[in-house]
């Protein structure tokens, strides 16, 4: 039987609930929500702060100039924090909200990514799914192994340490198909062509070249390389920016 991978919905609730038949086996890779889509300036951060801050933001990002678009951003929080925080909670909760209704058609397996809220999404599911940190299940006859969260960047609530990732992964133990939300630390997958900056986990690849599951499912990276790369055995995979494409990666 053949089970769906998605990563990187970011809001997209209407696809979500379109990309596969009704009852079908979905595997949600984090990112759920829509924080900032850089392609059009649409999410949850310019309808609080403004579409014209967020290009600022946006600009610097893409010059390489990260430590001056943090400066920024520290600046308007220390103005408007405690609103802006209230804001994108509530427009988090919303998005939530409407992704869950659309998980409600499948049965569905969801780790978290570095914009998560980890317990707002726990909250939010819908009882078809399964909200997976760190563990091991079984699907149509695979072992499916999770391991959820982002790289350190921003220091945003789904980021996991190099530690904490390597302690996550050596609880799974060998699997036949690994899911992860952040590519393994292999160039071509891992540089974003268009972000500027690679997001990638060593720990990920220690794994895979430990364990050599049969695949690698994984995403964050919206504009990669290359989408398919083998590391010894291992097909590793992204499945692709779903906000953009509205397209699962079928399995097997």
């Amino acid at each position: 039987m053949t089970f769906h991978v998605v990563a990187d919905v970011h809001g997209a609730h209407e696809a979500l609930a379109r990309v596969a038949p009704e009852g079908s086996t979905v595997l949600v890779l984090g990112d759920l929500v829509n924080l900032v889509d850089y392609r059009t300036n649409e999410g949850i951060v310019p309808d609080v702060v403004g579409v014209e801050m967020v290009k600022e933001l946006v600009a610097l990002r893409a010059a390489g100039l990260f430590d001056k678009a943090s400066e920024l951003w520290t600046q308007l929080m220390a103005q408007r924090g405690g609103e802006i925080r209230a804001a994108i909670s509530a427009r988090m909760q919303a998005e939530y909200a409407d992704v869950a209704r659309a998980l409600a058609r499948y049965k569905a397996y969801v780790t978290f990514g570095n914009v998560d809220q980890i317990s707002m999404l726990k909250d939010s599911l819908p009882s078809t799914a399964t909200f997976i940190d760190t563990g091991v299940v079984e699907i149509d006859g695979h072992t499916v192994g999770f391991a959820g969260g982002g790289v350190p960047l921003i220091g945003s609530q789904g980021e996991v340490s190099e530690e904490e990732m390597a302690k996550k992964l050596a609880t799974l133990g060998p699997v036949d198909i690994l899911c992860t939300h952040v590519p393994p630390a292999v160039d071509v997958l891992s540089y974003d062509v268009v972000g500027g900056r690679p997001k990638a986990s060593q720990p990920i690849l220690d794994y895979i070249k430990e364990y050599r599951p049969a695949m690698h499912f994984f995403g964050d990276v919206h504009q990669p390389t290359a989408l398919t790369w083998r590391v010894g055995t291992t097909v590793c995979r992204n499945v692709g920016y779903f906000r953009a494409t509205g397209r699962s990666v079928t399995y097997p």
